[in-house]
This record gives structure tokens, C-alpha cells and sequence, in this order.
């Protein structure tokens, strides 16, 4: 249980909560910092609230030390120097600016608050008292506008003065009156589309109202390309239990290479390294989830077992730069790989249909470049929910899969081939024509559907 503290300022907080935050109250809240305006764009100060935070929520509350946060949220090997590495206190430094600042303003009316006090990297949980009512300025008419009258002219000219001050007021205040109401009147137009996101779009509300339908969270996955690339200089594949147990880095550690080589390794994994294709794919998907259904941006390096059994989730990117993908090799199809011999990408089809490939391998001529991705809807692997895998031959062949799976037409088109008005879980296998990062086309080549899995 998180601890409360006893010196919180009496202006702020109440001084004796009887009601103990529960462990789903801390846990949305830390997932509310997480997606806030003050750590949306920095992933690495996100991972580290996301680490701490949870970590507060297990059972028995024990202390984060920083030497560990260096090594799961930094990817530091685990003996670093800390006297000669403060990443962990720099951007502690950091983070609880960018929670305070949260605090002061559009978390200004959480029931809830943290913060890390300082020495500590523990989040600490307080309810928040009840803003005590502020006092009405005093009005205009209470003031005098001149001295006392000493003549009969004096009234006429201070009655003269506050009708002329009551038109100008008035003025200001139409005016404003009519500034907020355009505001409000697009932001209303805003927050409609943000909850109704399908609205006119059959095919879509079909397809993610099915996805959604159990009102869980939803996790959008980024890749891990610094980790694809270590396969790529390495070569040697990383699998989910060496991914997660960071078998990997003592691989690293104990390689017959020089320091340099090693330091060079580090580096790539210390920059965390997600693609623009796959940033493009997150954003279309979340431009798809209603701001009224909960949903969290994680990185795959940092994403647990305990989240992917328990969410829907979508995993952005193939199994070599998203070892979770590794939970459905029994249940695809349509696999994404790499041939380190030939350096080149290809789509697998391990049960061909009469007329498919068996192999679907990237063209590099120069008047016709191809891309190839496959999408996956399936249950996650606790069956409580939804999984969707967007995997492609490059990061622009993963947006094209994100690309379809956002368009009506696309999504229209794939609904009436399937002859249902309900979704049944699938495999997608598409071709895409590109030319500098742009898709012209995405081309449907195969599919499978599952309706036994629903």
C-alpha cells in the first residue's frame, strides 16, 4: 500500500483521509500523468513514471532504488557506477517538474495527486482537499470614480462617467460572451468527433466497437528497433524470455568484442529508438479509441506480461523489433521476417491457398517499390480480450497495415468480401506501392478468418 504522507500543506491536501486511495484509483492516475501533455512527448520520462508507479502498486510497497531504475528503465547493465552515471537523479530532477506542473493545471481538479519526494523514487499518493471558496471581488460601484462633490457639477460629471464606464463594460463583456461561445462551439465540435470517432463510417464502428466491446484499456505498443537492431549487428535473434529476463544484455556483456563495440551497443539501446512509421501507425489507431474509453502509449521494452493478458492491446511492428508478437506464433498465419544472409524482408504464408506464395520477399527495382505487412485480430492471451498485430516488411509497410485498418473504404471493402456486418477475427496480408515513404495503394492479397475463436 502507498504511504501518505503527514506533512502536507494544510492549504492543499486534507490533513486525515479516512478512505485509503485503492490500487485502481493510483493506477489510473499514474496512467493519466503518463498520457498528459507534460510527458506525451517524452517516452523516456513516461517509462520511468510508468516503472515507479507500478511498482508502488505491488503488494507490500517495496522501495525502488535507483540502481535498479537505471537498469530496467535506462537499460544500464545492472553493477553500473551510479557516482558515474546520474542519469536516474537528472531526470528524477525532471520528472517531478513535469508532475508538479500536471498538478497546477489540467490535473488542477484531481481528487488525487502524487509525487516522488525527494530522496526517494516511491510515488506518494494524497487526496486532495476541497478548494475553499474564494471571495467575489468588490464591484465596480464600490469604488468612487472622483473625490467628494464640492460644487453641483460634480454629480452630473461622475454620472456621466459611470455611464459611459457601464457602456464600455458591457461592450467588453458582449464581446467576450461571443468569443467563448465560438470557442465553445468548436471544442464542442471537437469533443463530439473525439467520442464519436466512427460516426458515418459503418465499416469502422463495426470493426473497432467489436474490438473495444469490453470496455478494458487498451495498450498501443511501439516498437523496439534499437533492440532489431542489435539482431542486425549481432546477429543473433532475441526471443520473448531472453527479451524479458534482458538475457540479451548479459549476451552483450560477455561477447567476444571490444569495448567499443560493446559501448556502441549500449548506446543504441540507451536511445530507445522507435520509427516514424510506427509513431504514424499509434497515432492513426488512437484517432480511432474514444477519449472515453481508457487507453496508454507503452514501449515495448517496457510493457509486462500481467498488461497484455489483462488489456486489449496493439502491438506496432514485427517480432524481431516486438518480441511479444512470440505469444501468437501458434495462431498466425501470415509471419513478417528477415533473412540476415540476403538482407531482405519477406512475408511468410506458412498455409499457401491455391493461387498464394509461400514466400512474399521486398522488390527494390527502381520503378516499382513494394512493401509488404500483415494484420492480426485475435484474442489477447488470456482470452479476456482483444489483440491486433500491425507487422510489415518496413516501418512504411507497418503504417500502410494502420493506414487500412483506419479507412472505411478499406475496411468496407474487406467487410463485404467477407459477407458479415460483425468482424470475425483475422489475418490480412497486403501489398503496398510506395514511393519515398508515401503508400499509393495497399493491395489485399490473402486472408483468414477465425469465427471459433470468438
Amino acid at each position: 500500500m502507498a504511504l501518505i504522507s503527514d506533512n502536507s500543506a494544510p492549504e492543499d491536501l486534507a490533513e486525515d483521509s479516512e478512505v485509503l486511495p485503492s490500487a485502481e484509483e493510483r493506477r489510473a492516475l499514474i496512467d493519466r500523468v503518463a498520457r498528459s501533455e507534460q510527458l506525451s512527448r517524452s517516452a523516456r520520462l513516461r517509462d520511468f513514471l510508468l516503472y515507479v508507479g507500478r511498482q508502488s502498486l505491488k503488494d507490500g510497497g517495496p522501495e525502488i532504488h535507483e540502481q535498479e531504475i537505471g537498469h530496467k528503465v535506462f537499460g544500464r547493465p545492472a553493477s553500473y557506477d551510479r557516482s558515474q552515471d546520474n542519469i536516474v537523479r537528472v531526470n528524477a530532477t525532471e520528472l517531478r517538474k513535469r508532475i508538479e506542473s500536471y498538478f497546477a493545471s489540467v490535473g488542477a481538479h484531481e481528487p488525487l495527486i502524487l509525487d516522488i519526494p525527494r530522496g526517494s523514487y516511491k510515488p506518494v499518493f494524497r487526496r486532495r482537499q476541497p478548494a475553499g471558496t474564494v471571495e467575489a471581488p468588490p464591484s465596480v460601484d464600490e469604488f468612487p470614480l472622483a473625490p467628494a462633490a464640492t460644487d453641483n457639477k460634480e454629480p452630473a460629471k461622475r454620472s456621466h462617467l459611470s455611464r459611459h464606464l457601464g457602456h464600455i463594460l458591457w461592450a467588453i463583456a458582449t464581446l467576450l460572451l461571443a468569443i467563448a461561445c465560438t470557442v465553445l462551439f468548436q471544442q464542442n465540435r471537437a469533443m463530439h468527433k473525439a467520442i464519436h470517432p466512427w460516426e458515418d463510417k459503418p465499416a469502422l464502428g463495426a470493426f473497432w466497437g467489436g474490438f473495444l466491446r469490453n470496455n478494458q484499456q487498451t495498450d498501443i505498443v511501439l516498437s523496439d528497433d534499437s533492440t532489431s537492431m542489435i539482431e542486425d549487428i549481432t546477429r543473433q535473434p532475441i526471443g520473448l524470455q531472453d527479451y524479458l529476463s534482458r538475457e540479451y544484455l548479459r549476451r552483450i556483456q560477455s561477447a567476444d568484442s571490444s569495448a567499443d563495440r560493446k559501448a556502441d551497443l549500449y548506446q543504441i539501446l540507451n536511445h530507445n529508438l522507435v520509427t516514424f512509421g510506427a509513431v504514424r501507425a499509434a497515432e492513426r489507431i488512437i484517432d480511432e479509441i474514444p477519449t472515453t474509453d481508457a487507453h496508454n502509449v507503452a514501449f515495448a521494452r517496457y510493457y509486462t506480461t500481467d498488461e497484455i493478458k489483462r488489456n486489449n492491446v496493439v502491438l506496432i511492428g514485427g517480432k524481431k523489433a516486438v518480441p511479444w508478437d512470440h505469444l501468437f506464433d501458434d495462431k498466425v498465419n501470415f509471419v513478417t521476417d528477415y533473412d540476415d544472409q540476403r538482407s531482405q524482408a519477406f512475408v511468410r504464408n506458412l498455409h499457401p491457398k491455391a493461387g498464394e506464395l509461400a514466400t512474399y520477399a521486398v522488390s527494390f527495382e527502381p520503378n516499382s517499390l513494394f512493401g509488404y505487412s500483415s494484420i492480426a485480430y485475435l484474442p489477447n492471451p488470456s482470452g479476456t480480450g482483444s489483440a491486433i498485430i500491425l507487422a510489415g516488411t518496413d516501418s512504411d509497410a507497418t503504417n500502410s497495415a494502420a493506414e487500412f485498418l483506419t479507412s472505411e473504404e478499406q475496411m468496407a471493402k474487406f467487410q463485404a468480401t467477407l459477407h458479415t456486418t460483425r468482424f470475425p477475427y483475422f489475418e490480412v496480408l497486403l501489398k503496398t506501392t510506395r514511393l519515398s515513404g508515401t503508400s499509393f495503394s495497399s493491395e489485399l492479397l490473402a486472408y483468414r478468418t477465425y469465427p471459433d475463436l470468438q
